[in-house]
């Protein structure tokens, strides 16, 4: 098979972090409970496993799905020319044609991951090329599988500007280098701060639909929650889950 995808991810128990991919490769990284018999071993995987969560369910543990799937987008035209940014809107750049391939292929490996008689619930961010990555990836699932797919603005990219000036953008990040990622403000969009706090008021929103879905019948331990979205947004997801 082409390397058309490097899938860099981990299968998490909790207090336990892992690596995830660079900036232009689709990417799915795997949370979950106590278990790791199911690893699967064709694909590289990384891992800082530390340790193993007992067997047995915290309180907490009862309203968390099976699985929750971290996956970037693929490849998109702001990937390969920053100029792209210039004269389209952030929220309006597409996937490649290599970022379509990479997307079709991360939906294939999860469909091997993920058992038949599991379910799966998708959330996304409303960037194009998120959306893009989204029907790619569902394309590989039966619908009687999927049990919700919900937009969230709050996982959307960070806020660089609006049609951005290439060489301004490109000397803010090296002032941001130098400042400091997390804390650093692009000059009329968000900090890393930003995009952190909404990413961790999305957290409880997601526990609450499992319980919901959890008092419609939904058996959680069954349940895979995949969530498409940006690197930035990823990372962030992982700090306040893992309390990093």
């Amino acid at each position: 098979m082409a390397k058309v995808l490097q899938v860099c991810g981990a299968y998490w128990n909790k207090g336990v972090g892992a690596a995830v991919t660079g900036e232009s490769k689709a990417c799915s990284t795997f949370l979950g409970r106590s278990d790791t018999s199911d690893i699967p071993q064709p694909c590289r995987f990384s891992s800082t496993t530390t340790g193993v969560c007992p067997p047995s369910k915290t309180e907490d543990e009862k309203d968390r799905p099976r699985r929750i799937i971290l996956m970037r987008h693929g490849q998109s035209q702001g990937n390969v020319d920053e100029a792209a940014y210039v004269s389209t809107a952030d929220w309006r750049i597409r996937l490649t044609n290599k970022g379509h391939l990479q997307a079709q292929q991360a939906g294939r490996l999860l469909r091997e991951r993920i058992p038949e008689d599991e379910r799966i619930a998708f959330y996304y961010s409303p960037y194009m090329r998120t959306k893009e990555t989204l029907d790619e990836v569902m394309s590989n699932f039966d619908s009687h599988r999927i049990i919700s797919c919900l937009e969230e603005p709050r996982i959307s990219e960070q806020q660089i500007g609006n049609f951005q000036n290439v060489d301004e953008v490109i000397e803010a990040k090296r002032e941001r280098s130098r400042f400091g990622r997390f804390y650093y403000r692009f000059p009329t969009g968000e900090a890393g701060l930003d995009v952190y706090s909404r990413v961790s008021s999305f957290i409880p929103t997601l526990i609450r639909d499992c319980i919901r879905h959890r008092e419609s019948g939904v058996d959680l331990d069954k349940l895979n929650v995949v969530i498409v979205t940006h690197g930035l947004a990823l990372r962030f997801f992982l700090m306040r889950w893992f309390q990093w």
